[in-house]
């Protein structure tokens, strides 16, 4: 689109082809009045006529010439600019006052004639109305010397109706006349990233005229209204004095990318009943909301006093950790990073809170501990004040460890590192399991998998997986990478002796090109562990190159609460055994193009040991086999969840065994782009993509032991 761009906003904007045409008038002028209107509204293209203005005795020379059968010849003209209006009964008829006439180019029997040019633009083909509000004739000759009308008119060509331009057309006429004009009108808005929304324009509507305007409500129409919105109107409900103005404020967040046209409208008591005043904007595909994932790296160890002081958190105390600029994730242009982080040895049952620094902190929890656990929690957190991130320790006092393994992109800013990748839900998808299928791992092994994406091989650069380790024999950590290069330093799951200990992760892959059965090229990962133990992996998305159809890109929110069954918010008490509850996301948080939540879901106190399941609602989907979270009774632990929302903005949960509370916070939002959305999905998701695992393929290769 960069190619052409130039020369489509020439012309919708068109100002360079004609001269210039007159502003509103600075006086009312006096009756008898003569004067001629003109709105080109959302006409588009500049033929006949590429911008609006207003023709009166106080600013222009206004001629009207009649002829036999009530035909006029209207010029407007100024410096060496004019506009020459032409109309005239249907054939065989006279005008006659309170009548409207459908009008075309050329009369005949039922329809009037109405033509526009301007500086040698005109049109071959038009559409239009006509309404006669006074008309009279001098007694001699039987001409017309005295009118008075509105008109509609629209240049029609082989593209179809260029949109309407209306006005006013007073001669010798004593009859009132009220309109307003919007300035600028086009407004365009150049080069702006798909669905990311624009800075305000202001656009101020003058009455012009001789007598009060009154206003009603601001709306978006024309071609692609959905591309435009409005930020708010001081012209609503008012009613202005000639010469007096008023402001609408108008945005973009274009849906294409293309150039992509609409009409901001706003109501009127005018004979035309609405101004028009023309918008564009030419969309082009960014980077804002995509993920870039990264090697693991450590950012911060309380224990060492990497990227923190040397000591525990104590109780109600934070750390501001600095993320932007180390660990691989730049200084600037990042909304949200993906962390693993970690708690080890704490002296009393707590919860960690990570939220943006520099902000009040949530009342949300981003990891949940009982005394003395080793664990870990995949979290994803909006960067606050100075690219910081806040860590918060609720009671007790605790080490912390925090790696990083992605970051999103704030805006387009990060646009040369090439483009990110958006997000795509699968129907939870068993990887592998041990204790079915090729047994214990030991202590110091790891398992390499890959998985067939088909023709998408080549497009996968990251894989959303729920990796649980269970019943290892000694506590230790899971570590999942790439296979490229050593295994990392970091961690991905921490595990105690004899514990069943999930944790959602983002793990980058790379291309498998021996072992990996009929694929080539297949995307690959391992799974280390440092302690004897069965472990269990379940796919739950991927992370493409930006380029797969129906991609979703992130957006971060500082942690909200939408789900407590403690206290009855969105879930009504606790779970029972083999219970389900669906829980709907508010509707503030979500909109059409809402697919997952990012979020952090809690078990509280189960009475017995359980697993808890989320799944999307509304889709007629059965429970998938694969767990979220698999607590133990009378702890209170979380994991962080994909969770994927049906038609009506819900998602299930279920708890198999006992009696526990939910708890549910959200930390952002994926939702479809426009960008690569295909023409089935760009209104929503569709039953059939319940089973989106289908979509991208679903060959799986067997573990193999490093």
């Amino acid at each position: 689109m960069r190619r052409i761009r130039s020369l489509l906003s020439a012309l919708v904007v068109g100002t360079c082809a004609t001269a210039a045409l007159p502003g509103v008038a600075l006086a009312a002028p006096a009756a008898p009045y003569t004067v001629l209107t003109v709105d080109v509204g959302n006409h588009t293209g500049g033929y006949p006529l590429s911008q609006s203005g207003v023709y009166d005795t106080t600013n222009a020379t206004v001629s009207v010439t009649p002829s036999a059968q009530d035909r006029l010849a209207v010029r407007a003209s100024q410096s060496s600019s004019y506009v020459d209006l032409s109309i005239g009964p249907p054939t065989g008829q006279t005008w006659q006052e309170g009548q409207s006439y459908p009008a075309a180019r050329f009369a005949d029997a039922t329809t009037a004639s109405l033509d526009l040019n301007s500086d040698h633009r005109g049109c071959g083909h038009s559409s239009g109305s006509i309404t006669v509000r006074e008309v009279g004739r001098n007694a001699e000759t039987g001409l017309v010397d005295r009118f008075a009308a509105s008109y509609e008119y629209s240049c029609v060509d082989a593209a179809g109706s260029r949109g309407v331009i209306s006005g006013e057309l007073r001669w010798n006429s004593g009859l009132d006349y009220g309109v307003a004009h919007g300035t600028p009108n086009p407004v365009g808005f150049g080069y702006q990233e798909l669905a990311v929304r624009s800075a305000a324009k202001t656009v101020t509507f003058r009455s012009v005229g001789t007598k009060p305007i009154t206003f009603g409500a601001a709306s978006i129409g024309g071609p692609t209204p959905a591309a435009f919105s409005v930020l708010s109107s001081q012209c609503t409900g008012r009613t202005l004095a000639p010469g007096e103005t008023c402001t609408v404020s108008v945005a973009t967040h274009p849906t294409k990318a293309e150039l992509q046209t609409g009409s901001l409208l706003l109501a009127d008591d005018s004979s035309s009943g609405t101004r028009r005043v023309q918008l564009s904007v030419e969309g082009f595909r960014g980077v804002t909301g995509t993920y870039y994932p990264l090697s693991p790296k450590r950012l911060m160890d309380t224990r060492s006093g990497l990227g923190a002081p040397k000591a525990k958190i104590g109780t109600g105390r934070k750390v501001d950790l600095q993320v932007a600029g180390r660990g691989g994730v730049p200084s600037s242009g990042v909304g949200s990073v993906v962390l693993n982080v970690t708690v080890t040895n704490p002296t009393s049952s707590s919860f960690l809170t990570l939220y943006p620094a520099g902000v009040s902190r949530p009342t949300a929890s981003s990891i949940n501990f009982p005394r003395h656990w080793l664990g870990s929690n995949n979290v994803t957190v909006k960067l606050g004040s100075g690219g910081k991130v806040s860590v918060y320790n609720h009671a007790g006092y605790t080490d912390v460890v925090v790696d990083v393994v992605g970051f999103y992109a704030a805006n387009n800013s990060l646009s040369g590192r090439g483009m990110g990748g958006q997000y795509h839900w699968v129907k939870p998808f068993r990887l592998f399991d041990t204790r079915t299928d090729g047994g214990v791992l030991p202590a110091g092994y790891y398992i390499r998998s890959w998985v067939n994406f088909g023709q998408y091989n080549s497009n996968i650069r990251a894989l959303v997986l729920n990796i649980t380790a269970v019943s290892p024999r000694k506590a230790g950590f899971l570590s999942a990478w790439s296979t490229v290069g050593d295994v990392p330093t970091s961690s991905t799951v921490n595990y105690a002796a004899g514990k069943v200990v999930p944790n959602l992760a983002f793990v980058e892959t790379s291309p498998c090109y021996e072992g990996c059965g009929s694929g080539y090229g297949v995307p690959q990962f391992g799974v280390y562990t440092s302690q004897t133990t069965h472990m269990v992996v379940d796919l739950v998305g991927v992370i493409d190159d930006g380029t797969v159809p129906d991609g979703l890109r992130f957006t971060p929110m500082s942690p909200t609460r939408i789900a407590d069954s403690r206290s009855a918010q969105g879930i009504p008490g606790a779970l029972g055994p083999n219970a389900t509850r669906t829980v709907t996301a508010p509707p503030s948080m979500v909109t059409d193009a809402t697919e997952v939540l990012a979020m952090n879901v809690t078990a509280v106190s189960p009475t017995n040991n359980t697993v808890l399941t989320v799944w999307p609602a509304d889709y007629d989907m059965p429970r998938p086999s694969t767990s979220n979270l698999n607590p133990v009774a009378g702890q209170t632990v979380s994991n962080a969840v994909m969770g994927v929302i049906g038609p009506q903005d819900g998602f299930h949960v279920h708890n198999h065994s006992g009696t526990t509370h939910v708890v549910a916070d959200v930390v952002g939002t994926f939702w479809l782009y426009p960008g690569t959305a295909t023409p089935t999905r760009t209104a929503g998701v569709a039953a059939a993509d319940t089973d989106r695992v289908r979509v991208l393929g679903s060959g799986v290769g067997a573990p193999v032991r490093g």
